[in-house]
Formats: structure tokens, C-alpha cells, sequence
């Protein structure tokens, strides 16, 4: 954490009446941590806007005794947490909402979840709960059975209150919750005038999975395997940075070459997935060419992980205390050779695709988020980079390999789907480098270190730059060991909301490719 920086916050945060204490945390190293009444905590987020800050994640946790609101802040590279406890009576806290809009549905959420009641904030509706509880049932607190109490399916969410408007020739049009293909559910409500769309508004939470409460009790290898299925497209920057916070609340250090490994399937993850959504925002514009040549290139990349890696996608390969799956020089080899000629067909690709007039008029000037909304908003990963918010955690708050590396960080400021497209090409590049550079400085040595107990309430955060962006991840331990609490926060949580601004005074059929620019994970966001 930047001393000068923390220093003068505080002052500030002092100087305002607010009394914040800064707690010792090594397991939440690189940030602060520091305690402070909840009668202050709008103070704090008035402190924290003018003071340049992002709003990261917010979180709760029900401690027997008090329920506990987490919030963390993030400035240069710089990580804050701060932290404050409610009494179980009527909690009330004031809502960062109104100085951090990305705050918004975080928030929403831990009043779903725990009950505690937000003041202040612009949106009384259920986010997370749906209709699958009543209204006085709160999940995450310790009271609530991990199987709930209903019996029978959930009733349907149809009186659920969507802005609507009313004038000659405005219309609606619902799309979803079930979509034709094979994407997770999620509810798109239109307002349209003829082609034009006048307001979008996202309805998620369709498929809560419970990830925060049924992690509760279990091993540091249990939870691992389970973060690997947060978001299956992230599964190795989610296993990743929850390993990262366990090993830190333990002080367990991952062997270099288990960290090495980490970050090649890291980058071999971003790649691929950058590969098939410039394939997928080709389709939407109707140029089938280049969707299955990009595909095409995602299928041979997937193949090689399968065949170095043991799983498509790497998926638990990443463990506590490295990783569960050596490389021999065989393998290495084929990595190279596979660089240079996907590397090469790549380059020819996107020399095709940037010369096309028709894919350039309906890439570039659609959904445009402009700096100041993806700001606000706190965009991440190829969103925000498009629009000029150029944040990577490798780069900016770099963990091991990634100290050691140069990591370039393209960004652009136009904010349109030509420019999330363009930072998914540079991205694939700078990894395709990344990972050179990885293999030509492999470390020797073992591979993953020998697991020991956590102490009792021992916690730890991870913080990875996955291929969407940053991903936050907490952790706290037991007396026994186990799993006492875990909040993971994915990068669609703050890259969502874009999409609702982004689409504003656009056609309706741009929606597919705008809504393909974003690539939200649903599970990702529906915990």
C-alpha cells in the first residue's frame, strides 16, 4: 500500500471527524485494512471519491455477533479495505451508491443476501433474492439453511417493476430470461421508437448457485475446486486468486514454478477467449468467414491445453499451494510452435478483417462507453481499456510472475465495439509475447508446497488480472481450518452495468454485437 497515499487519506478521513483505525493484515497485503464506525461509512465514500478512488467490491458476513460490510477502495495500484460492523437489529448503513455508481448492485445485493438496509441508495428493488425467498429471509446469514426452506420451484419473477415509459410509437421488448442459445439465463427489457433504443435495463440473478454459501465448511482444496467453477471461462484466474488469498491468510508461499505455470494458463486462457469473442462479434455482423477461422483457431488452442494440461480449459489445475500439473520439454516445444503459427494466421486474419468496409460501418461508432461512464462505473479488462481506463493488476499492482515481466497495456478511447475488439487483438499479442517469456525463464524446482493450517479468523485477499479484468478475492478461515467466509468478485459485476449505457440511441439489431463487445459472465455475476 502507497504510505503516502494511506497517510494522507486518513488525515482526510480525521479531519472530517471520521475515527478509522488501520488494523494489521499481512493476509490482506497489498491492501489496508482499517475499522471505522458505521455512522462514518458515507463519510468514507465522500473521503474516497475526492480522493480519486475506484470502488471495487463491497461484501458482508454474518460473524454470529454483528453483521460485517466490507468495502474496498483501489488508487495507482494501490488497494484499500475498509470495514465496519452493524448490529443485527434493523442494520442501517449509509450507500456508497450515490458517489460510486458501480456500488449500485454490490450493495443491492448484501441488502438481499444479510438485510442490512442501505440509506440513501437510488434502488429499494430485489436483485439477488428473487422470488426464491421471502422477504424476511436473508441466506447469508447463519440462521439460513444452505437448502433454504422452499419445497416447490420459485414462483415467477413477472411483477418485477422495469422502468417503462409511455408515448406515441414507444414500445417494449423483452428478451429473455431463456435465450435460443446456449448462454445462462439473464432478462433484457427494452424501450424502443421504431429501430432506436431509448433505454436498456439488465435483470440478472436467474441462476444464484449459492457459491457464497455453500463454500462455508470447507477444505482449502474444496474451495479451490469450487472457485474454479465461479465463472467456467475464468477458471483459472478465479482458482488462481482464491489460492492466492488462502496461501496468503496461511503463509504459504507457491514454489516459482508453480507460479510460472499459473500465469502461462492464465494467458492461455485470455487468449483463447479473446480469440472466440472476436469470432463471435464477427458473427453478429454477419461476417461467417472470420467466425469460424477465429473459432477455428480457439478449437487448436483448446486442444493443446487439453493435451499439456489435462483440461480444455485448465480447470483445477491451479491448487493450493501451486499447481497440480508438471510441463516436460516436449511440452514447451509444442507451446512455441503453436505460438509461432497461430501468431502468424492471426496477423492474416486480422489484416482481412481491418480492410473489410462492411465489418468496419458496423463496428465502428455502435455502442460507444464513453470515458466518464466506464470511469464511474469502474469498468474493467477490455471494456474499460476501450474507454481510456487503462487499470490491469498485472501492470499496475503486479503479483509474482508478473513483477518480473514487462506488461503493455493497450488502451484506446473511442469506447465503441471497434475499440473492445481492437483491445482484444493487442491483448493476444502482448500474451502471446507474456507467454514466450514465461517458457524462456521457466524456473526448475517443484511444483507446489506443502499446505499447513491457518490460524483461527486468519484471512487473506487475492487480486488477478483475468481476460475480462481484475478479479477480487476474499477469504477467511475458521478455527478448525476451514472456510469461514469467500467473496469472490468477477469483473462482469462492474462491466454489466456498461452495457445498459452503451446501447442508448443505437438500433436495435446492434444489440447482439454490442451486447458481444461486453461478454458479461452470468455466472460470474450470479454467486
Amino acid at each position: 500500500m502507497n504510505k503516502e497515499w494511506l497517510t494522507s487519506f486518513l488525515e482526510q478521513l480525521r479531519g472530517a471527524g471520521v475515527p478509522a483505525q488501520v488494523r494489521a493484515a499481512p493476509g490482506l497485503a497489498p491492501a489496508q485494512l482499517i475499522e471505522l464506525p458505521s455512522d462514518s461509512w458515507g463519510q468514507l465514500a465522500a473521503a474516497a471519491k475526492a480522493a480519486g478512488c475506484r470502488w471495487v467490491a463491497g461484501f458482508g458476513e454474518d460473524t454470529g455477533t454483528d453483521i460485517v460490510v466490507n468495502t474496498c477502495f483501489e488508487r495507482a495500484g494501490a488497494y484499500l479495505l475498509a470495514r465496519t460492523a452493524l448490529k443485527y437489529a434493523a442494520p442501517l448503513l449509509a450507500s456508497h451508491a450515490p458517489f460510486f455508481p458501480g456500488a449500485d448492485r454490490p450493495e443491492r445485493h448484501i441488502r438481499d443476501m444479510f438485510g442490512v438496509t442501505f440509506d440513501g441508495h437510488p434502488d429499494s428493488r430485489r436483485w439477488t433474492r428473487h422470488q426464491a425467498w421471502s422477504d424476511d429471509e436473508y441466506p447469508l446469514r447463519k440462521d439460513f439453511p444452505v437448502g433454504g426452506y422452499r419445497n416447490s420451484p420459485a414462483p415467477a419473477d413477472h411483477q418485477y417493476p422495469f422502468l417503462s415509459a409511455l408515448g406515441s410509437g414507444v414500445y417494449e421488448i423483452p428478451v429473455g430470461p431463456i435465450h435460443a442459445g446456449t448462454i445462462e439465463p439473464g432478462h433484457f427489457r427494452f424501450l424502443a421508437v421504431g429501430e432506436t433504443v431509448l433505454n436498456l435495463e439488465e435483470r440478472l440473478g436467474y441462476v444464484h448457485k449459492g457459491i457464497e454459501k455453500i463454500a462455508q465448511g470447507r477444505d482449502a482444496d474444496g474451495l479451490a475446486r469450487l472457485a474454479a467453477r465461479v465463472s467456467g471461462d475464468s477458471t483459472v484466474a478465479h482458482a488462481w486468486a482464491t489460492c492466492m488469498a488462502m496461501e496468503r491468510a496461511a503463509g504459504v508461499a507457491a514454489p516459482a514454478r508453480a507460479l510460472w505455470l499459473r500465469a502461462i494458463m492464465a494467458e492461455r486462457e485470455r487468449i483463447a477467449n479473446h480469440l472466440g469473442d472476436i469470432g463471435a462479434i464477427l458473427n453478429d455482423v454477419a461476417f461467417t468467414f472470420g467466425f469460424y477461422q477465429f473459432m477455428r483457431l480457439r478449437e487448436q488452442w483448446l486442444r493443446m491445453s487439453r493435451d499439456i494440461f489435462g483440461h480444455r480449459f485448465m480447470m483445477d489445475r491451479t491448487v493450493p499451494g501451486g499447481v497440480a500439473v508438471d510441463v516436460d520439454e516436449r511440452a514447451i516445444s509444442a507451446m512455441r510452435d503453436q505460438i509461432l503459427t497461430v501468431r502468424q494466421q492471426f496477423d492474416k486474419l486480422i489484416t482481412i478483417v481491418t480492410d473489410l468496409p462492411s465489418v468496419e460501418d458496423r463496428l465502428l461508432t455502435t455502442g460507444v462507453l464513453t470515458p466518464e461512464y466506464a470511469r464511474a462505473l469502474g469498468c474493467l479488462g477490455y471494456v474499460g481499456r476501450a474507454s481510456d481506463v487503462a487499470f490491469d493488476v498485472r501492470h499496475d499492482a503486479p503479483y509474482p510472475p508478473y513483477d518480473r515481466l514487462t506488461v503493455s497495456v493497450p488502451v484506446y478511447h473511442y469506447g465503441d465495439v471497434a475499440a473492445r475488439m481492437r483491445v482484444r487483438v493487442e491483448e493476444c499479442r502482448v500474451s502471446f509475447q507474456l507467454i514466450e517469456q514465461l517458457l524462456n525463464t521457466l524456473p526448475t524446482g517443484s511444483i507446489r508446497a506443502a499446505w499447513r493450517a491457518p490460524t483461527a479468523a486468519a484471512e487473506g485477499l487475492g487480486l488477478v488480472e483475468g481476460w475480462r479484468g481484475e478479479i477480487f478475492a476474499y477469504v477467511r478461515f475458521d478455527a478448525h481450518g476451514r472456510i469461514a467466509r469467500y467473496f469472490p468478485r468477477d469483473p462482469s459485476v462492474c462491466n454489466w452495468p456498461a452495457l445498459e449505457h452503451l446501447i442508448h440511441d443505437n438500433i436495435v439489431p446492434d444489440f447482439p454485437v454490442c451486447n458481444k463487445s461486453v461478454n458479461g459472465s452470468y455466472s460470474g455475476n450470479d454467486l
